[in-house]
């Protein structure tokens, strides 16, 4: 495991530590499982930019259509 340092804004540091007491879990943890849903995310929308002209040229243009296509 490698470490990194960020600089946070007080208000940021202030919530992320009632966030952390919150859920009983260090901050650390918090941030980590933080920084996954947002790679997770960020991964799943480049896929769907990809994505995207192969679907319109189905005739897939919502996410309704897609659900239909799916049924």
């Amino acid at each position: 495991m490698t470490t990194l340092t960020i600089r946070l804004p007080e208000k940021l540091r202030a919530d992320l530590n009632e966030v952390s007491h919150g859920q009983n879990k260090p901050v650390s943890d918090v941030v980590r499982d933080s920084l996954r849903r947002y790679v997770a995310v960020e991964k799943f929308r480049a896929i769907r930019k990809k994505m995207i002209p192969f679907a319109e040229a189905q005739g897939l243009l919502t996410d309704e259509d897609v659900f239909k296509a799916l049924s």
